[in-house]
């Protein structure tokens, strides 16, 4: 369980799959997992290489704290270097506008994983505003449709 930004920047618990060791967990997400990281165990790495992790999910979006399509629903503290990524880009807060989804515009257009750089989350929220502004029944279709084969042959998921 990790405390994420949800609609209107309200708090919501988004349910994974443990992929770390319990004594390592950062629920407060001011360091972000990166490929090869020690804290995630071997079956953690398998999961969250196929995206299983996200799978407890589907309860918050039966729960309707979440969308199955929306952006990706970011943790609360989550930083970028030393800064708060919230922080970072003045549009942020646009991305809250609608319900956080289990898979998104951004995440099929390959920004999905570890955000390392102000750069990267500037490119992140801005597919995630492109979305909110884009949003329809047909997109959610298609965004749906394109998640799987996007996730099977993402290379850069957190191993």
């Amino acid at each position: 369980r990790q405390r994420r930004h949800g609609f209107n920047h309200e708090s919501i618990v988004v349910w994974k799959f443990r992929s770390m060791r319990h004594a390592a967990a950062d629920a407060t997400a001011s360091r972000q997992v990166c490929a090869h990281d020690d804290r995630v165990t071997r079956v953690g790495r398998f999961i969250r290489a196929t995206s299983l992790d996200e799978l407890p999910q589907i309860f918050n979006v039966l729960s309707g704290e979440m969308s199955l399509v929306g952006p990706r629903p970011h943790a609360i503290g989550m930083k970028t270097g030393e800064t708060e990524s919230a922080l970072l880009v003045a549009e942020y807060a646009h991305r809250c506008r609608i319900k956080p989804g289990m898979t998104g515009w951004a995440a099929i257009r390959g920004s999905r994983g570890p955000v390392d750089t102000e750069a990267q989350v500037r490119e992140r929220v801005q597919l995630d505003i492109e979305y909110v502004e884009r949003q329809s029944f047909w997109l959610d279709l298609w965004i749906i449709a394109v998640t799987i084969p996007v996730l099977l042959g993402d290379r850069a998921a957190v191993r």
